[in-house]
Protein backbone atom coordinates (compact mmCIF):
# COMPACT_ATOMS: atom_id res chain seq x y z
CA UNK A 1 0.00 0.00 0.00
CA UNK A 2 0.97 3.66 -0.61
CA UNK A 3 1.53 5.95 2.27
CA UNK A 4 -1.99 7.50 2.22
CA UNK A 5 -4.68 5.99 4.60
CA UNK A 6 -6.95 3.70 3.18
CA UNK A 7 -10.23 1.85 3.59
CA UNK A 8 -11.10 -1.67 2.42
CA UNK A 9 -14.23 -1.68 0.24
CA UNK A 10 -15.64 -4.41 1.62
CA UNK A 11 -15.10 -3.40 5.63
CA UNK A 12 -16.74 -0.19 4.58
CA UNK A 13 -19.83 -1.38 2.90
CA UNK A 14 -20.55 -3.85 5.50
CA UNK A 15 -20.33 -1.35 8.11
CA UNK A 16 -22.49 1.26 5.92
CA UNK A 17 -24.84 -1.37 4.92
CA UNK A 18 -23.91 -0.24 1.29
CA UNK A 19 -24.03 -2.56 -2.19
CA UNK A 20 -20.06 -2.70 -3.31
CA UNK A 21 -21.32 -1.98 -7.16
CA UNK A 22 -22.65 1.20 -5.80
CA UNK A 23 -19.00 2.04 -5.19
CA UNK A 24 -17.74 0.36 -8.15
CA UNK A 25 -20.48 2.56 -10.36
CA UNK A 26 -19.38 5.61 -8.37
CA UNK A 27 -15.57 5.03 -9.72
CA UNK A 28 -16.79 4.71 -13.31
CA UNK A 29 -18.08 7.77 -12.94
CA UNK A 30 -14.87 9.11 -11.95
CA UNK A 31 -16.29 10.30 -8.36
CA UNK A 32 -14.45 7.96 -6.24
CA UNK A 33 -10.95 6.92 -6.59
CA UNK A 34 -10.39 3.51 -5.99
CA UNK A 35 -6.85 1.18 -5.20
CA UNK A 36 -6.61 -2.29 -6.34
CA UNK A 37 -4.14 -4.29 -4.86
CA UNK A 38 -4.08 -8.10 -5.21
CA UNK A 39 -7.25 -9.16 -4.20
CA UNK A 40 -8.32 -6.40 -2.38
CA UNK A 41 -10.01 -2.78 -2.96
CA UNK A 42 -9.76 0.31 -1.33
CA UNK A 43 -10.28 4.04 -1.43
CA UNK A 44 -8.43 6.83 0.40
CA UNK A 45 -9.44 7.71 3.51
CA UNK A 46 -10.25 11.20 3.18
CA UNK A 47 -13.25 10.55 0.70
CA UNK A 48 -15.34 9.11 3.45
CA UNK A 49 -17.10 12.75 3.77
CA UNK A 50 -17.58 13.08 -0.07
CA UNK A 51 -18.37 9.36 0.04
CA UNK A 52 -21.11 10.24 2.73
CA UNK A 53 -23.14 12.31 0.99
CA UNK A 54 -23.21 10.47 -2.32
CA UNK A 55 -24.38 7.82 -0.18
CA UNK A 56 -27.32 9.71 1.57
CA UNK A 57 -28.33 11.43 -1.95
CA UNK A 58 -28.89 7.51 -3.19
CA UNK A 59 -29.93 5.63 -0.37
CA UNK A 60 -32.09 8.38 1.47
CA UNK A 61 -33.05 10.71 -1.11
CA UNK A 62 -33.35 8.17 -4.07
CA UNK A 63 -31.29 10.47 -6.36
CA UNK A 64 -29.38 8.05 -9.17
CA UNK A 65 -26.06 7.99 -10.41
CA UNK A 66 -25.92 10.67 -13.00
CA UNK A 67 -28.16 13.06 -10.71
CA UNK A 68 -24.80 12.49 -8.03
CA UNK A 69 -22.66 13.63 -10.77
CA UNK A 70 -24.31 16.85 -11.54
CA UNK A 71 -24.96 17.38 -7.71
CA UNK A 72 -21.05 16.80 -6.97
CA UNK A 73 -20.04 18.81 -9.80
CA UNK A 74 -22.08 21.79 -8.79
CA UNK A 75 -21.01 21.47 -5.27
CA UNK A 76 -17.23 21.55 -6.73
CA UNK A 77 -17.78 24.73 -8.88
CA UNK A 78 -19.59 26.12 -5.71
CA UNK A 79 -16.49 25.71 -3.48
CA UNK A 80 -13.93 27.02 -6.22
CA UNK A 81 -16.27 29.96 -6.32
CA UNK A 82 -16.04 30.54 -3.17
CA UNK A 83 -12.43 30.16 -3.01
CA UNK A 84 -12.09 32.72 -5.51
CA UNK A 85 -14.23 35.24 -3.30
CA UNK A 86 -11.94 34.91 -0.65
CA UNK A 87 -8.60 35.49 -2.69
CA UNK A 88 -10.70 38.65 -4.00
CA UNK A 89 -11.49 39.70 -0.79
CA UNK A 90 -8.13 39.70 0.41
CA UNK A 91 -6.52 41.64 -2.47
CA UNK A 92 -9.43 43.95 -2.10
CA UNK A 93 -8.76 44.36 1.58
CA UNK A 94 -4.63 45.09 0.70
CA UNK A 95 -5.75 48.30 -1.41
CA UNK A 96 -8.51 49.12 1.15
CA UNK A 97 -5.94 49.80 4.09
CA UNK A 98 -3.98 52.32 1.17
Amino acid sequence: MDERELIEIETFCINYQVEPSFLESLANAGLLELVHEETHHYFPANQVPDLEKMIRFHYDMDINLEGIEVIQHLLSQLKQMQQEKQLLQHRLSIYEWH
